[in-house]
Protein backbone atom coordinates (compact mmCIF):
# COMPACT_ATOMS: atom_id res chain seq x y z
CA UNK A 1 0.00 0.00 0.00
CA UNK A 2 1.14 3.61 -1.13
CA UNK A 3 1.75 6.10 1.94
CA UNK A 4 -0.32 9.78 1.33
CA UNK A 5 3.15 10.83 0.27
CA UNK A 6 4.15 8.32 -2.05
CA UNK A 7 0.75 8.11 -3.60
CA UNK A 8 0.88 12.58 -4.08
CA UNK A 9 3.95 11.74 -5.49
CA UNK A 10 2.89 8.96 -7.97
CA UNK A 11 0.05 11.19 -9.32
CA UNK A 12 1.89 14.48 -10.00
CA UNK A 13 4.57 12.54 -11.60
CA UNK A 14 2.16 10.36 -13.73
CA UNK A 15 0.00 13.85 -15.07
CA UNK A 16 3.74 15.45 -15.62
CA UNK A 17 4.64 12.62 -17.47
CA UNK A 18 1.45 12.57 -19.46
CA UNK A 19 1.56 16.51 -20.57
CA UNK A 20 5.43 15.92 -21.23
CA UNK A 21 4.76 12.54 -23.76
CA UNK A 22 1.44 14.72 -25.33
CA UNK A 23 4.45 17.47 -25.95
CA UNK A 24 6.86 15.20 -26.85
CA UNK A 25 4.42 13.77 -28.96
CA UNK A 26 3.01 16.50 -30.87
CA UNK A 27 6.78 17.91 -31.52
CA UNK A 28 7.76 14.83 -33.26
CA UNK A 29 4.47 14.95 -35.80
CA UNK A 30 5.20 18.87 -36.80
CA UNK A 31 8.86 17.66 -37.02
CA UNK A 32 10.27 20.12 -34.50
CA UNK A 33 13.27 19.14 -33.00
CA UNK A 34 14.47 22.32 -31.06
CA UNK A 35 12.91 22.09 -27.45
CA UNK A 36 13.24 26.09 -27.31
CA UNK A 37 11.37 26.52 -30.96
CA UNK A 38 8.82 27.80 -28.00
CA UNK A 39 6.49 30.13 -30.60
CA UNK A 40 6.02 26.87 -32.63
CA UNK A 41 5.61 24.42 -29.76
CA UNK A 42 2.80 25.89 -28.61
CA UNK A 43 0.80 26.33 -31.23
CA UNK A 44 0.50 22.87 -31.21
CA UNK A 45 -1.67 23.25 -28.39
CA UNK A 46 1.10 21.61 -25.66
CA UNK A 47 3.06 23.22 -22.55
CA UNK A 48 7.23 23.25 -24.25
CA UNK A 49 9.83 21.65 -22.22
CA UNK A 50 11.33 24.70 -20.98
CA UNK A 51 8.20 25.94 -19.27
CA UNK A 52 8.02 22.72 -17.57
CA UNK A 53 11.36 22.85 -16.23
CA UNK A 54 10.81 26.09 -14.68
CA UNK A 55 6.96 25.12 -13.09
CA UNK A 56 9.12 22.12 -11.82
CA UNK A 57 11.77 24.63 -10.45
CA UNK A 58 8.71 26.79 -8.64
CA UNK A 59 7.19 23.55 -7.02
CA UNK A 60 9.84 21.70 -6.31
CA UNK A 61 11.16 24.90 -4.21
CA UNK A 62 8.28 25.94 -2.74
CA UNK A 63 7.19 21.82 -1.62
CA UNK A 64 10.97 21.87 0.03
CA UNK A 65 10.18 24.86 2.24
CA UNK A 66 7.12 22.81 3.70
CA UNK A 67 9.52 20.45 5.23
CA UNK A 68 10.72 23.55 7.62
CA UNK A 69 13.88 24.66 8.82
CA UNK A 70 16.82 21.87 8.17
CA UNK A 71 18.03 22.74 11.82
CA UNK A 72 15.31 22.39 14.31
CA UNK A 73 15.02 21.58 18.25
CA UNK A 74 11.09 21.06 17.31
CA UNK A 75 11.99 18.13 14.95
CA UNK A 76 14.55 17.12 17.51
CA UNK A 77 12.16 17.19 20.33
CA UNK A 78 9.19 15.14 18.30
CA UNK A 79 11.25 12.30 17.38
CA UNK A 80 12.33 11.62 20.54
CA UNK A 81 9.03 11.38 22.08
CA UNK A 82 8.29 8.88 19.03
CA UNK A 83 5.99 11.59 16.73
CA UNK A 84 8.58 12.21 13.69
CA UNK A 85 10.67 9.60 11.76
CA UNK A 86 13.13 9.24 9.51
CA UNK A 87 11.81 8.33 5.36
CA UNK A 88 11.96 4.24 6.32
CA UNK A 89 12.73 4.38 9.94
CA UNK A 90 12.26 0.60 10.79
CA UNK A 91 15.01 -0.25 7.81
CA UNK A 92 17.49 2.12 9.74
CA UNK A 93 19.76 -0.11 11.08
CA UNK A 94 21.36 2.40 13.86
CA UNK A 95 19.94 2.66 17.13
CA UNK A 96 16.78 5.12 16.39
CA UNK A 97 17.98 7.38 19.77
CA UNK A 98 20.49 9.73 17.44
CA UNK A 99 22.42 10.96 20.67
CA UNK A 100 25.86 10.80 19.17
CA UNK A 101 25.05 10.70 15.46
CA UNK A 102 25.61 13.63 13.45
CA UNK A 103 24.23 14.62 9.99
CA UNK A 104 25.70 16.96 7.00
CA UNK A 105 23.54 19.81 6.59
CA UNK A 106 24.40 22.49 4.04
CA UNK A 107 24.90 26.17 5.10
CA UNK A 108 25.36 29.56 3.84
CA UNK A 109 28.53 30.65 5.69
CA UNK A 110 30.51 33.87 5.10
CA UNK A 111 29.19 34.06 1.40
CA UNK A 112 29.85 30.18 0.52
CA UNK A 113 27.82 26.83 0.75
CA UNK A 114 29.39 24.61 2.93
CA UNK A 115 28.56 21.39 4.14
CA UNK A 116 28.84 20.82 7.60
CA UNK A 117 28.15 18.25 10.49
CA UNK A 118 25.27 18.84 12.62
CA UNK A 119 24.07 16.29 15.55
CA UNK A 120 21.46 14.24 13.89
CA UNK A 121 18.96 14.90 16.18
CA UNK A 122 18.83 18.69 15.23
CA UNK A 123 19.03 17.51 11.43
CA UNK A 124 16.00 15.69 11.44
CA UNK A 125 14.10 17.76 8.82
CA UNK A 126 17.12 17.97 6.54
CA UNK A 127 17.38 14.47 6.38
CA UNK A 128 13.71 13.93 5.50
CA UNK A 129 14.61 17.11 2.82
CA UNK A 130 17.38 14.92 1.82
CA UNK A 131 15.46 11.93 1.22
CA UNK A 132 12.77 13.18 -0.73
CA UNK A 133 14.74 14.81 -3.09
CA UNK A 134 16.14 11.51 -3.68
CA UNK A 135 13.07 9.77 -3.99
CA UNK A 136 11.67 12.72 -6.45
CA UNK A 137 14.62 11.99 -8.82
CA UNK A 138 13.28 8.90 -9.54
CA UNK A 139 10.16 10.08 -11.43
CA UNK A 140 11.92 12.73 -12.91
CA UNK A 141 14.57 10.17 -14.34
CA UNK A 142 11.15 8.30 -16.17
CA UNK A 143 10.38 11.92 -17.21
CA UNK A 144 13.28 12.01 -18.96
CA UNK A 145 13.44 8.95 -20.79
CA UNK A 146 9.82 9.89 -22.45
CA UNK A 147 12.13 12.69 -23.56
CA UNK A 148 14.68 10.69 -24.95
CA UNK A 149 12.79 7.97 -26.42
CA UNK A 150 11.30 10.82 -28.35
CA UNK A 151 14.48 11.97 -29.75
CA UNK A 152 14.67 15.38 -28.03
CA UNK A 153 18.04 17.07 -26.59
CA UNK A 154 16.55 18.06 -23.43
CA UNK A 155 16.53 16.52 -19.80
CA UNK A 156 14.23 17.81 -16.41
CA UNK A 157 16.40 18.23 -13.37
CA UNK A 158 16.13 19.36 -9.89
CA UNK A 159 17.31 22.59 -8.67
CA UNK A 160 20.06 23.11 -5.82
CA UNK A 161 18.24 22.43 -2.89
CA UNK A 162 18.66 26.34 -2.09
CA UNK A 163 17.03 27.62 -4.79
CA UNK A 164 14.47 30.13 -4.39
CA UNK A 165 13.74 29.09 -0.34
CA UNK A 166 11.88 31.15 1.70
CA UNK A 167 12.21 28.91 4.78
CA UNK A 168 15.64 27.54 6.42
CA UNK A 169 19.04 27.80 5.99
CA UNK A 170 18.79 29.10 2.47
CA UNK A 171 15.98 31.91 3.53
CA UNK A 172 17.35 35.52 2.75
CA UNK A 173 19.86 34.18 0.14
CA UNK A 174 19.87 34.14 -3.55
CA UNK A 175 20.88 30.50 -5.32
CA UNK A 176 20.70 29.30 -8.54
CA UNK A 177 19.37 26.21 -9.93
CA UNK A 178 23.57 25.12 -10.45
CA UNK A 179 23.86 25.81 -6.99
CA UNK A 180 25.62 29.43 -7.13
CA UNK A 181 25.57 31.98 -4.64
CA UNK A 182 23.95 35.42 -6.59
CA UNK A 183 23.89 38.92 -5.49
CA UNK A 184 20.47 40.53 -5.63
CA UNK A 185 21.17 41.75 -8.74
CA UNK A 186 22.44 38.49 -10.89
CA UNK A 187 19.12 37.24 -9.21
CA UNK A 188 16.94 39.96 -10.86
CA UNK A 189 18.79 39.53 -14.12
CA UNK A 190 18.30 36.15 -14.65
CA UNK A 191 14.97 34.57 -12.59
CA UNK A 192 12.94 34.46 -15.58
CA UNK A 193 15.09 32.20 -17.19
CA UNK A 194 14.07 30.10 -14.04
CA UNK A 195 10.55 30.40 -12.72
CA UNK A 196 7.42 30.75 -14.60
CA UNK A 197 6.36 34.52 -15.76
CA UNK A 198 3.28 36.25 -15.88
CA UNK A 199 2.96 35.40 -19.79
CA UNK A 200 3.90 31.49 -18.92
CA UNK A 201 1.02 31.01 -16.98
CA UNK A 202 -1.68 33.18 -18.73
CA UNK A 203 -0.32 30.94 -21.64
CA UNK A 204 -0.83 27.58 -19.50
CA UNK A 205 -4.63 29.39 -18.52
CA UNK A 206 -5.31 29.56 -22.00
CA UNK A 207 -4.79 25.33 -22.09
CA UNK A 208 -7.57 25.24 -19.65
CA UNK A 209 -10.74 24.58 -21.57
CA UNK A 210 -13.23 21.60 -20.86
CA UNK A 211 -13.49 18.30 -22.18
CA UNK A 212 -16.84 17.47 -21.93
CA UNK A 213 -16.86 14.12 -24.08
CA UNK A 214 -16.42 10.53 -23.35
CA UNK A 215 -13.02 9.40 -24.24
CA UNK A 216 -11.69 13.39 -25.49
CA UNK A 217 -8.66 14.38 -23.47
CA UNK A 218 -7.15 18.01 -23.72
CA UNK A 219 -4.63 18.57 -26.16
CA UNK A 220 -1.32 19.31 -24.00
CA UNK A 221 -2.23 16.00 -21.91
CA UNK A 222 -2.02 12.42 -23.61
CA UNK A 223 -4.44 9.75 -22.23
CA UNK A 224 -3.79 7.62 -19.90
CA UNK A 225 -2.85 3.97 -20.29
CA UNK A 226 -6.13 2.82 -18.62
CA UNK A 227 -8.98 3.97 -17.13
CA UNK A 228 -9.85 4.15 -13.33
CA UNK A 229 -10.26 0.15 -12.19
CA UNK A 230 -9.04 -0.50 -15.79
CA UNK A 231 -12.41 0.70 -17.37
CA UNK A 232 -11.84 1.60 -21.37
CA UNK A 233 -11.14 5.51 -21.80
CA UNK A 234 -14.55 6.20 -23.08
CA UNK A 235 -16.26 4.28 -20.11
CA UNK A 236 -19.36 6.69 -18.74
CA UNK A 237 -18.59 7.11 -14.80
CA UNK A 238 -20.91 9.16 -14.42
CA UNK A 239 -24.60 9.03 -15.25
CA UNK A 240 -26.54 12.23 -16.04
CA UNK A 241 -29.95 12.01 -16.87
Amino acid sequence: MLTEEAHHLFVGETGVGRTIEATCAAMKKAGITDPYDTERIRALGVVDLPLLQRKANFHMSVTRDLFGSEISSNAADAFSAGLKGRFNEAQLTDDHQLQDATYSVTRVIDGKLVDEAVAALRAINCRLLDDYIADCQGGIDRWNKVIEKAGIDFRITQPHKGFNRRIGEFAGHRISPAGELLSEAQWAQQQGDWLPNDSDNQFIHSLMTPCTKAGEYASWIAPPRMGINGQPGEYEYVKID
